[in-house]
C-alpha cells in the first residue's frame, strides 16, 4: 500500500523531499509511514527524511488547534457532517486519558508513541478539545513528534539492517 501512495503522489511530479513532507502531514501517515517510506522505499538520505518528516508532522498542528472548533461547528449544520464530528471527537475524547491526566507531559507521551491512533493529529484534537493553551501544546505536540521520530527511525534502521 505504501507504494500504491507514493506512484500516486509521484505522478503528481514531486520531489522526493515533498513526498516526504505530505506524508508526514496527513492524519493517517504522518511520520510513522513517512520515514521509512523516505529511507526504505525512496532511498532518500536519514537526515533529510526525518527533517522533513518532523517538519510535515508539525504543520496540522496550529490549523488543528485553531480552526478545529469553528469548522466542525459550521459543517455541523448537515446531518453527515454532524454525526461525523460526533464520531470523532467521542473516539478523541476515550483516548484522552492521559492528556486529560497529566496535561502536557501526557501530550508530549501521547504523541511520541508511534502507534496507530496517536500522533500529533489526535493529540491536538484533544488538546483543543480539553481546552489546554496553545504554547503548551506546540511545545508538547513538537517534542512528542521529535521523539517519535527518533523511534521510528531506530525502528527503520534496524529493520534495514535485519533484511
Amino acid at each position: 500500500m505504501q507504494e500504491k501512495i507514493v506512484e500516486l503522489i509521484y505522478s503528481l511530479g514531486l520531489s522526493q523531499k515533498t513526498v516526504i513532507l505530505f506524508l508526514a502531514t496527513l492524519p493517517v501517515t504522518e511520520l510513522r509511514a513517512s520515514i521509512p517510506i523516505g529511507i526504505l522505499v525512496l532511498k532518500e538520505g536519514v537526515a533529510s527524511t526525518v527533517f522533513y518528516s518532523i517538519l510535515g508532522n508539525l504543520i496540522p498542528i496550529a490549523p488543528i488547534y485553531f480552526l478545529l472548533e469553528p469548522v466542525s461547528k459550521r459543517l455541523s449544520r448537515t446531518g453527515a457532517m454532524k454525526r461525523f464530528f460526533d464520531w470523532l471527537f467521542a473516539r478523541a475524547k476515550r483516548r484522552s486519558g492521559l492528556i486529560d491526566k497529566y496535561e502536557a507531559l501526557g501530550l508530549m507521551l501521547f504523541v511520541s508513541i508511534p502507534f496507530p491512533g496517536t500522533g500529533v493529529w489526535t493529540g491536538c484534537l484533544i488538546a483543543s478539545l480539553l481546552r489546554m493553551h496553545f504554547l503548551p501544546t506546540f511545545i508538547a505536540a513538537t517534542l512528542g513528534v521529535v521523539i517519535a521520530a527518533i523511534i521510528v527511525t531506530t525502528l527503520t534502521l534496524l529493520g534495514r539492517l535485519a533484511f
